[in-house]
This record gives structure tokens, C-alpha cells and sequence, in this order.
């Protein structure tokens, strides 16, 4: 994300940002228009993502991106299943 874009959103979206990779907005967006949620669903969705992160643990040395792309996947898996499934079964 460019710094001028970054610094134009609010702080909960630069919070959103830090923690997946792009505001909540966005995510939904990508995860709703995704071909896996819409014939699969939102646990299919989380279960591709925790195996993206998953893959990238499989190299020797990763180095701080790589770890933050790892944390942004598991935090984007955990929304996807708080957001879809958690909370249609409260």
C-alpha cells in the first residue's frame, strides 16, 4: 500500500492494515467475490489461507516478511471464521 494511501485512512483501518494485510472492507470484498467462499464457504476459505501460511513455513530460512505474510494469513483465516461462522452460530 502506497504511504500516501496509508496515511489517508482512519486508525482503525491503518490498525486493520497492520493486522491483515488490507482494511476489513477490502477483505470482504476479496473473500465475497472469491470463487472458493462462494462454492465452498467461509471454513473452506479459512482452510486455504491457514495452508497458504502453512506452505510458507516449509522455507529454511524466512525472514520478516515472510513471517508477517504468515501472521497476516492466520489473523485474515481467523476473521473469515468470526465474521462467516461464528457468528451465524451464536
Amino acid at each position: 500500500m502506497a504511504t500516501a494511501t496509508y496515511q489517508a485512512l482512519t486508525e482503525q483501518e491503518k490498525r486493520e492494515v497492520r493486522m491483515y494485510g488490507v482494511t476489513e472492507a477490502g477483505m470482504r470484498e476479496a473473500v465475497e467475490s472469491s470463487i472458493t467462499f462462494r462454492f465452498s464457504g467461509p471454513a473452506m476459505m479459512a482452510a486455504s489461507l491457514m495452508s497458504d501460511a502453512q506452505e510458507m513455513m516449509a522455507y529454511e530460512q524466512p525472514d520478516f516478511n515472510t513471517i508477517e505474510d504468515q501472521r497476516q494469513l492466520l489473523n485474515r483465516a481467523k476473521w473469515i471464521l468470526f465474521e462467516y461462522m461464528m457468528k451465524d452460530g451464536e
